[in-house]
């Protein structure tokens, strides 16, 4: 029986019988039309947020470093700090006040979403070759921008990991993740334009990442807001009429983080009127336990990625996560700076004991010892040791997890950092491990309560209270953990007594 097929329509085959030699076909699609551009718009997946609360000169620091030719710029901070709310806002204003500017949204936190992000603008722009499916698409839309006879602004977005940037190996770790892979001849980062008509802006966590891509001094940092800007905020997300004080209150507690806040408001209102301000204060309030249920929850704000998470814990152990899989050691000396009050860490009890032992026995034989083989070896192990404390530091500050004091010898970290932090070492079975090591190294550096010892214990008092609700589980931590808050009793004591008045007396010496 004969079988028949018939192609009808756009449509094209081949059909063969027996065959005993090699064929070779070929299908020639209609030539592509060239299509007259749109006029300059605004493509970005993100409403204008009516809330928005503006954070000082941030914006204008912004505006004036787009407004120069070839500009790039950068926001970072801390992740939920608002970095991405801040580039929607200056994207549409770019708009509103300069119609004939194209603007652009790019994801850009793996090689497959800045590919389909490039596809997009390909397709909204109408580049004459974007059909041809040997096309180098990226290529397409970075000749077209320098092209361009408009101005155009191009946000990318979520930079935290920029290798996928600058490998120029499509097998190489972004292996997978571009469909396009076998046209991409350089790395992905040769194809943002340096063009005189535009600027690019960049939001990432990691400065690292960020001076990959543009100059120290294009880079805006973006701290939590402050008093009035959070209180602004939490007031417009809530709607409702509540206690100002409360508000404050609560956002003070929630450290001015615009995430947090957007968070709380939205868990407040979902539950009204069986919720408000002042019953979350409540429950924020009564252990950390309760603080971690009511942070740990994905709810609250649709102008962020739909790889975003908007609990500002999960937030932040993403970024855990990458440090431990990057750099460990720095995640290792994050885990134990969670521990200390958030004030004033002093870079000695961070540093591993025997390093410390071994620096001052160093210094010792500096002073005795000149040209000593095994000195000399010593002191590379120890300057090696430095090196890679000073990276460990390095790295944490570039995801501003943590930040130096003016002298340089101490840290400090946002409190609810700390505890994201513990969340996510209890989370891997590292939680008491990392909480003996607190207490070990401060029950060693903590002195007796004697007058003498009077400003080490006042350096380190604030950290000796904040093990007090930290009792290890082993024994033997638990030893160390007693004798440490008994030293730091002893010393409060000594201190509030009479003779301690005296001796605090001017003129009175020991």
């Amino acid at each position: 029986m004969d079988s028949v097929i018939s192609f009808g329509g756009a449509n094209a085959g081949f059909q063969a019988g027996i065959i005993n030699g090699p064929v070779n076909t070929a299908f020639h699609l209609p030539p592509e039309r060239r299509k007259t551009p749109p006029p300059p718009s605004i493509f970005i997946p993100f409403a204008q947020d009516a809330d928005f609360v503006e954070r000082g000169t941030t914006l204008d620091q912004v505006q004036q470093r787009c407004a120069a030719p070839r500009s790039r710029a950068a926001l970072v901070g801390l992740g939920g700090v608002g970095k991405s709310q801040l580039a929607i806002e200056h994207a549409h204003r770019t708009h509103k006040q300069s119609p004939e500017t194209w603007v652009f949204w790019v994801h850009a936190s793996n090689a497959a979403r800045f590919e389909q992000s490039y596809r997009d603008i390909d397709d909204r722009v109408k580049i004459f070759g974007r059909r041809d499916p040997q096309a180098n698409i990226f290529e397409l839309v970075h000749n077209w921008l320098c092209d361009s006879r408009q101005r155009w602004l191009l946000v990318l977005d979520n930079v935290d990991d920029a290798r996928f940037l600058l490998s120029d190996q499509p097998d190489g770790h972004n292996q997978g993740q571009t469909t396009n892979a076998h046209v991409i001849w350089k790395p992905l980062r040769e194809y943002l334009p340096h063009c005189k008509r535009g600027s690019i802006l960049v939001t990432t966590r990691n400065k690292e990442a960020a001076l990959k891509l543009v100059e120290q001094r294009d880079i805006v940092s973006v701290e939590p807001m402050d008093k009035a800007e959070g209180i602004a905020l939490f007031e417009k997300k809530l709607r409702v009429q509540e206690d100002n004080e409360s508000v404050a209150e609560l956002a003070a507690a929630l450290e001015y983080m615009p995430l947090a806040i957007v968070q709380a408001a939205a868990y407040i209102l979902q539950r009204a009127p069986r919720c408000s301000v002042v019953k979350y204060l409540d429950e924020y309030r009564k252990s950390e336990r309760k603080q971690t249920s009511l942070l740990d929850r994905d709810e609250g704000h649709l102008r962020r990625d739909r790889e975003a998470k908007n609990s500002i814990l999960v937030t932040w152990q993403i970024s855990f996560e990458y440090i431990q899989q990057t750099r460990s050691s720095a995640a290792d000396l994050l885990s134990l700076m969670s521990f200390f009050d958030r004030q004033g860490i002093p870079e000695d009890l961070l540093r591993p004991r025997t390093e410390r032992q071994g620096a001052q026995t160093i210094q010792t034989e500096k002073l005795g010892n000149h040209g000593d083989s095994d000195s000399e070896d010593d002191i590379s192990q120890s300057s090696a040791g430095d090196n890679k404390f000073e990276d460990n530091i390095v790295a944490l500050r570039n995801f501003c997890f943590i930040s130096v004091d003016t002298s340089g010898t101490s840290f400090e970290m946002h409190a609810l950092v700390q505890l994201a932090t513990r969340m996510w070492l209890e989370a891997n079975s590292k939680l008491e491990q990392w909480k003996e090591q607190f207490v070990s190294n401060l029950c060693a550096a903590f002195p007796t309560g004697e007058y003498e010892n009077w400003v080490t214990c006042c350096a380190l008092f604030a950290h000796a209270r904040s093990a007090v609700g930290q009792p290890p589980e082993h024994e033997s931590s638990l030893a160390e953990w007693a004798t440490l808050l008994y030293r730091a009793a002893c010393y409060k004591v000594n201190e509030s007594t009479e003779e301690g008045a005296r001796a605090r007396a001017p003129g009175h010496f020991v």
